[in-house]
């Protein structure tokens, strides 16, 4: 048997029409776990997988692979020894025509001892194949899974793929693997840039893919580097101007799937524009022309942009000039609507929110808000926020969705709304919370800093948990339309990160009775408060809480997030205590004994029914310690509550090992019970320390 351990480099390319920029690197990561899950299927063994993305390319290079399958035997099994001779001790029919089916003689079959006795099996020794007659098919099974929603057909092919394809490079060291790719025969031949350099290049092998693209093609293949490339560029030719950029990542990745050869270019625009919102003026460059924006020193949005050309020009300047042209109406576009808006009051945009559904069950806009000017009110109350001021926040909070800016830059919802409001004079709370009410807007994103736009922010968010949980449309899978788990987590951090001591099931309560067709029921309430909490999870995971610790909390369903939190704090000392491990295992224990029990457990311990020492003095510990502990929980103070509590273990120990708990005297057994039920009931207080191991 031959063990074939000889590797190559190995090069995949496909070429293509531009692909969508927002997918590329999806799709070319993609593309690669295809590749790397086919290679461990057919059991070649390979390096590090690189993965490049480009505009018209997709590409994946695999370092030292296996240029053929190791030999390998494979056991076909066949009859039990006792089936396959007869009383003679010849072959009976069934182990003849096991051994014609494996094309052998009965006397080349061996003997194999099974936990089931003795079997006749045949060891076949598998040739492995060569890595050249498998690479074309792992290709095409990863191109075929490939996350692509809507594929389309070009000319007469009958070939699908997200856009239409020019060529297929498939390389093992510096030999073509033979295959059919997307309707293209492979060879070792790529294309470069589409202007500069459009012939056809060869690439000799794997290793020299990335080098010979950008020295003969214009064309940097890989991603990251791409990027990185971009980003240096921007950041330098804003320094050159006396302006330093702002870079948006999302921006940056999607400039990068735009472009092969980044060049990057200084534009300038009239300064009569910067009397318009930054961030409308940010939205018109980066959405809709990909520009990057520059603040000048003193934090001021500059009359410049920077634009990445796909091109080294001769004629810079015309890059510049034209550049100049395209964005000029954008930006007028942008002081149109600025102008337009302000000439009516904010409010005045109210009635027109009767026009848009908010769910089709839940009514309208114009609906919601008049469920936040109550809830706002309610959660505000809490806050020490005035009902005016919540009224007033709530009852402007969605006007701006009906402005001619937001109808053509969406996510200028909020930012506006606080200048339309700053321009009518309204309190700044008020027009701080109408931008605040969607913090936080994405993981790690700022959060409302004041009580009002927290009431607001709370208020927006509960309402649309609530109503779309309570119609019955729960988010499953990787379906959640109306984003209702990520406003389950920015409900939470505003209410623990902010140290609001609000009530969730209280709050979820006063936001259910506001929907006219939802059912209020403690069930519903207790699965919205189920639903809500579980976000905390992963945002505890993220903080190095392991699964058992949040369980241990989650079990006791503390209706304050901030309750929460402190006993989470509290949980994590303990699991740092030397009494923890004991501990843990004792309540465990207890746990247990506690589940045997039918019917109810007296409410008091006799004291006169103890036989053991340690009883007495697992009482006299718990006693010791019983008021304070409850003092320490009353102020929410679980770390000292725990550390507390932990006090006891020795106690708990020794009882452990001298009392024998299901006594067969039932008074005896009951009163022990009692005893550890409330201990247990004590820790219960705090969290389950059960669950933790």
């Amino acid at each position: 048997m031959t063990d074939h351990k000889q590797t190559e480099d190995f090069l995949v390319e496909i070429g293509t029409e531009e692909l969508p920029p927002k997918a590329l690197k999806k799709l070319s990561q993609a593309f690669a776990d295809g590749i790397s899950a086919g290679l461990v299927e057919a059991e070649l063994q390979h390096g590090e997988v690189h993965v490049y993305a480009a505009p018209r390319r997709l590409a994946v290079k695999v370092d030292a692979l296996q240029i053929q399958q190791s030999d390998k035997v494979v056991e076909r099994k066949g009859p039990a020894k006792k089936a396959a001779f007869d009383a003679d001790g010849n072959p009976t029919k069934a182990l003849q025509g096991f051994a014609r089916g494996c094309g052998v003689e009965v006397e080349d079959l061996v003997e194999i001892d099974t936990d089931k006795g003795v079997w006749m099996a045949y060891n076949l020794e598998q040739k492995g194949q060569p890595a050249t007659e498998l690479l074309g098919e792992i290709v095409n099974q990863s191109l075929a899974k490939l996350p692509i929603p809507k594929r389309m057909r070009w000319g007469s092919s009958e070939v699908e793929f997200v856009r239409p394809v020019h060529w297929a490079l498939m390389l093992l060291g510096e030999q073509v693997v033979p295959a059919t790719v997307l309707g293209h025969q492979t060879s070792n031949t790529t294309r470069g840039h589409r202007f500069h350099a459009p012939q056809e290049i060869t690439i000799a092998k794997p290793a020299d893919y990335i080098n010979t693209l950008c020295e003969q093609g214009y064309v940097q293949a890989d991603f990251d580097v791409r990027a990185d490339a971009i980003r240096q560029q921007v950041e330098a030719a804003a320094q050159s101007v006396g302006g330093r950029a702002e870079i948006d990542e999302d921006l940056l990745e999607e400039v990068t799937a735009l472009n092969e050869w980044p060049v990057a270019v200084v534009g300038d625009f009239d300064e009569s524009f910067l009397s318009v919102p930054a961030e409308a003026l940010i939205s018109a460059m980066a959405g809709h022309q990909k520009y990057f924006h520059m603040f000048d020193a003193n934090g001021k949005l500059m009359a410049k942009f920077i634009t990445i050309s796909n091109i080294e020009s001769s004629n810079p300047q015309s890059v510049k000039s034209g550049n100049e042209r395209v964005i000029r109406p954008r930006l007028s576009d942008a002081k149109f609507f600025w102008d337009q808006d302000r000439k009516q009051p904010l409010e005045d945009f109210l009635p027109r929110l009767k026009t848009v559904v908010f769910q089709q069950k839940l009514g309208t806009l114009f609906d919601k808000v008049e469920r936040l000017e109550t809830l706002t009110v309610k959660v505000g109350k809490s806050l020490g926020v005035s009902a005016e001021v919540a009224e007033r926040a709530a009852r402007l909070s969605k006007c701006d969705l009906m402005s001619e800016m937001v109808g053509e830059f969406p996510e200028l919802q909020g930012v506006m709304g606080r200048y339309y409001a700053q321009e009518q004079n309204e309190l700044s709370e008020v027009a701080d919370a109408i931008d605040a009410q969607y913090q936080p807007r994405f993981a790690g994103d700022a959060l409302p800093s004041s009580a009002v736009a927290q009431a607001l922010a709370i208020a927006d968010k509960l309402d649309t948990i609530t109503g779309i949980y309570g119609i019955g449309q729960v988010p499953s899978g990787d379906k959640d339309p109306f984003a209702l788990r990520r406003a389950a987590l920015g409900l939470l951090r505003i209410m623990i990160e902010n140290e609001l001591d609000l009530d969730l099931r209280l709050l979820i309560e006063q936001s259910i009775a506001l929907h006219e067709q939802v059912e209020s029921s403690d069930e519903l309430i207790e699965e919205i408060y189920d639903f809500v909490v579980s976000r905390l999870r992963a945002y505890y995971a993220d903080q190095g809480v392991t699964a058992e610790q949040f369980e241990a909390v989650r079990v006791c369903r503390p209706a304050h997030p901030v309750d929460f939190a402190k006993r989470i704090q509290a949980v994590q000392k303990f699991s740092e205590m030397e009494a923890a491990e004991s501990l843990s295992a004792a309540n465990k224990r207890i746990s247990n004994l506690l589940k045997k029990v039918e019917g109810s457990l007296p409410e008091t311990v006799n004291t006169q029914l103890f036989a053991e020492a340690a009883e007495q003095s697992l009482w006299n510990a718990l006693e010791a310690l019983r008021e304070s502990v409850s003092e320490q929980i009353a102020a929410h103070d679980y770390v000292a509550a725990i550390g507390s509590l932990a006090g006891i273990r020795a106690d708990v120990d020794r009882f452990f090992d001298d009392v024998m708990v299901m006594a067969e005297d039932e008074a005896l057994r009951l009163n022990r019970l009692a005893l550890l039920n409330q201990i247990y009931q004590l820790f219960l207080q705090v969290a389950d320390i059960s669950r933790l191991s």
